[in-house]
């Protein structure tokens, strides 16, 4: 036999092996690493959108992200208010599990010390991104510790930080400084009372593109929490004319937070003037020609505020005809807006009324990128589901508790859903509710259904772990020491 193989099958030897060498040098068999950009507001009622049925307020580029990804009907902040909540959007546990659940100062009775912070090593999303070489940052109320504690974004896996450590300093849009990685950055032209010339939600815009254009090669990890439009009502007057003189106005003459004369309009605008940065990074992903592998995420911490300091939630509909607002346990108080906008994967236009919670994003974001997630959580992944394939796993329940305004529980299990209310006052009786005959709670069906009101109670005993730190009203021993909220 000859030893010398045919010419032909040499040839082709040789071209099969320049074909493999370049496809792999291009590296055309590994994909690029995933961006990930997760938008947060602040006290944003899912009705307050257009893409949710808004009519007052103009949000067009967040409609925009709705139209060219998915849209979710079910969804549910991680609690009532800011702390507890971003707690469980970090760390993929629900309430009765996660560290922080409550808003809490970190040294009572010092103006601005931020709430209660974050443990050493805790495993939070930004620091699984890190640890898989993305490039982190955070620009806006992160409110869970400040920069001389544990809970510093820098040890929680935030490589560069622009904002608020403490919610209570995000209480005024023109403050007199913010912090830039540990370090106090005074705001020229600001005093900290109604206006000024620098507008905290322009700087946290003008800080997220730059990031974006610094770490267009990526991968990165962009979280912008957002501080509006928690109050105070505060815009500037080139968005504030916009809606000026179009509704019938009781002025906000100030007391916890700073006046307003028109608090229906500056809502609004706050509301339109987020959006337009929303707009500007959405356009920037175009422009860098980065669109295609960025995955957006867009939702809010809590429901609606209404009746205070000039909010009108009733007036646009914000909470739409849902039982409760922030800080309440009922759906107003923790149902959100959750879209979600990746070109080429998520149908654009899609919906889903798929359950979901603040828990779930961690896990559905280190999924796509391709990131193992903790162990210890109790989120699930939401990517089947985005992506419009087989194998979504559904949640059996979603649990929260709330210590505050009165002491609260609430199971959500299929169509029913259990609430206890006032608990500081002692053992309280359950409520029930079918979600699906009456979303806006307002039947109490509990004596009627024994059975699943004892299946919920069950479930409220076994998800609820004992925390010395937020002890739960008639539940938990009390705290040996008082601390003062914000």
């Amino acid at each position: 036999m000859s030893r010398h193989l045919p010419s032909c099958l040499l040839c082709a030897g040789i071209f099969f092996a320049i074909f493999v060498f370049s496809g792999s040098a291009q590296g055309e068999s590994k994909p690029s690493p995933l961006n990930v950009i997760l938008i947060l507001a602040d006290d944003l009622g899912f009705g307050d959108l257009g893409c949710y049925g808004q009519k007052k307020i103009k949000t067009p580029y967040i409609d925009q992200i709705a139209a060219e990804g998915m849209r979710f009907t079910s969804a549910y902040s991680g609690n009532a208010v800011c702390a507890p909540s971003r707690c469980c959007l970090m760390t993929g546990k629900h309430p009765g599990h996660a560290f922080v659940r409550d808003n809490r100062q970190w040294k009572p009775n010092v103006q601005w010390s931020g709430q209660v912070p974050l443990p050493e090593g805790t495993a939070t999303l930004p620091r699984m991104f890190k640890e898989k070489g993305y490039a982190t940052a955070a620009m806006g109320k992160w409110g869970l510790g400040s920069s001389d504690n544990t809970g510093d974004p820098a040890k929680q896996g935030i490589d560069h930080f622009m904002g608020n450590y403490c919610q209570g300093h995000a209480h005024n849009h023109y403050p007199r400084y913010i912090f830039r990685n540990g370090t106090k950055v005074e705001l020229e032209g600001n005093d900290g009372t109604t206006t000024g010339k620098q507008f905290t939600q322009d700087l946290f815009e003008t800080e997220a593109l730059k990031f974006l254009k610094d770490h267009k090669d990526g991968p990165f990890f962009l979280y912008l929490p957002f501080t509006i439009p928690h109050l105070a009502l505060q815009v500037p007057d080139d968005s504030l004319a916009e809606y000026k003189g179009k509704f019938e106005e009781t002025p906000y003459k100030g007391k916890a937070y700073q006046p307003h004369d028109t608090p229906r309009a500056a809502y609004a605008a706050m509301i339109t003037r987020m959006d337009r940065t929303v707009g500007r990074v959405m356009s920037l992903l175009k422009d860098l020609k980065i669109d295609e592998k960025t995955l957006v995420l867009f939702s809010s911490d809590n429901g609606a505020i209404d009746g205070y300091a000039g909010t009108d939630a009733k007036f646009f509909g914000s909470i739409g005809d849902l039982r409760g607002m922030k800080g309440s346990l009922y759906e107003g108080g923790i149902r959100t807006p959750l879209l979600a906008r990746w070109p080429g994967k998520i149908r654009p236009g899609a919906t889903s009324n798929l359950p979901t919670a603040f828990w779930d994003v961690l896990p559905t974001l280190c999924e796509a990128a391709s990131i193992s997630p903790p162990k210890e959580i109790d989120g699930v992944s939401i990517l089947p589901t985005l992506l419009g394939r087989e194998g979504q796993k559904i949640h059996d329940f979603f649990y929260w508790e709330f210590p505050s305004y009165g002491g609260q529980q609430a199971v959500r299990s299929g169509k029913w859903k259990a609430v206890r209310q006032k608990m500081a006052k002692g053992p309280s009786g359950f409520e029930l509710y079918d979600l699906d005959a009456d979303p806006s709670e307002k039947t109490d069906v509990a004596l009627k259904n024994p059975d699943v009101v004892k299946k919920l109670e069950a479930i409220m005993k076994r998800e609820h772990t004992p925390s010395k730190e937020f002890p739960l009203p008639s539940v938990d021993p009390p705290a040996k020491k008082t601390v003062e909220k914000k």
